[in-house]
């Protein structure tokens, strides 16, 4: 735990800070909301011949992601790797590239991550059988996500962005009392970036597009999107059932606006979440809007109300404030935290997207969206 509270701090000495102001006078410095959620360890398991499985087991751990290397498969032999219960299995032959859930690099490839803290891997033949005597993989590393103790370590060494009480509740909370807002959380996703740290990211438009920010990534390889990771009941601790695709390609990425346009591999699973529209305006200041994404990593949450604005709901508090550019933002005291980067920030007047949230500091801060959709619109 030490050793893990030591990376912690150290990783977060090298965040960058910027300050965004509304006027002449001193503003508080703000900085970009990634949250470090796991760590990579090595490893050594070689199936193949009478070696048909081994299991990976990290309790506490959210999530397990394995990596490869020598993979040799016969024709018709399958290498899977399934959560404790087998219901998140991921398969792949010697094609891994055709299975759509594997990134390969240059030593071997990494298989997409299972939720929970014990991950089942086998060799196996095409009918379940025994795999063909000559086939072989070793797994050499995996990335574990960090137990319920060490992310609150790291909850309580980051930068927080909670403005007085913290307001956000489960998405689930507000089906029944705010059904519309409720609505618009299903397109947004949680992004897993290379096993170790995470942001929030949203699907803008009918098509294969989605949204977040340039610093949460400008290369894809690597990038998981997990979607429908919330509660199923409001207050609860599990998940309901996760559907994960990886970044195929970035289509467009601005440092200056801190936006990163993407597209996802097997969209077709993704059908069921909608998408969120762009209301491309300069929104007034004492407009109600609300945030919804993955704050700290957590099962995903709404934040709409604002103890600093009365116990009522969140409200822009200024327009046209300085960040990455002169006047590209909005602030507001919608309640973030680490992992919040990328979450769409919108308007309850129109429940369309009026901003791409990327900095805490309370005031928090979005990219104002008008600014965006100039860029991204014919991509769309």
């Amino acid at each position: 735990m030490r050793r893990t509270l030591q990376l912690l701090a150290a990783a977060l000495l090298v965040v960058p800070l910027f300050v965004g102001t509304a006027s002449a006078t001193a503003a508080p410095r703000h900085f970009e909301q990634v949250q470090k959620v796991g760590e990579d360890e090595v490893v050594s398991a070689a199936l193949g011949g009478k070696t048909r499985s081994t299991t990976v087991e990290r309790p506490g751990s959210w999530y397990l992601k394995a990596h490869f290397t020598g993979l040799r498969l016969a024709a018709g032999d399958v290498l899977t790797v399934t959560d404790r219960t087998g219901a998140e299995s991921y398969r792949y032959t010697a094609d891994v590239t055709a299975s759509g859930t594997a990134t390969v690099d240059e030593t071997g490839f990494w298989a997409m991550s299972v939720t929970g803290d014990k991950a089942v891997i086998s060799l196996s033949g095409r009918d379940g059988g025994p795999a063909n005597p000559a086939s072989r993989v070793t797994l050499d590393r995996i990335t574990r996500g960090y137990t319920d103790a060490e992310m609150a370590a790291a909850a309580e060494i980051g930068p927080r962005s909670i403005c007085g009480t913290n307001d956000y509740r489960d998405a689930v909370c507000y089906q029944t009392s705010n059904p519309t807002e409720f609505g618009r959380t299903k397109a947004v996703a949680k992004l897993l970036r290379n096993g170790g740290s995470l942001c929030t990211a949203w699907r803008v438009g009918p098509n294969n597009r989605m949204l977040t920010n340039n610093h949460c990534f400008t290369s894809g390889a690597g990038i998981e999107v997990w979607f429908n990771y919330q509660c199923p009941t409001c207050g609860g601790t599990a998940t309901a059932p996760v559907t994960k695709v990886l970044v195929s390609s970035v289509l467009k990425t601005s440092a200056a606006l801190d936006y990163t346009l993407f597209s996802v591999t097997n969209f077709a699973a993704l059908a069921s979440f909608g998408y969120l529209e762009l209301d491309a305006r300069v929104p007034a200041v004492g407009e109600e809007m609300y945030i919804v994404g993955h704050p700290a990593g957590k099962l995903k949450k709404l934040s709409l109300r604002d103890d600093q604005n009365g116990g009522g709901y969140c409200a822009v508090s200024a327009v046209r404030v300085d960040g990455s550019a002169s006047q590209s933002d909005i602030a507001y005291r919608c309640d973030t935290e680490g992992g919040s980067s990328g979450s769409p920030v919108l308007s309850r007047r129109t429940h369309k997207v009026i901003g791409l949230h990327h900095y805490g500091g309370c005031p928090n801060q979005g990219v104002r969206i008008d600014l965006v959709a100039a860029q991204i619109s014919t991509l769309l």
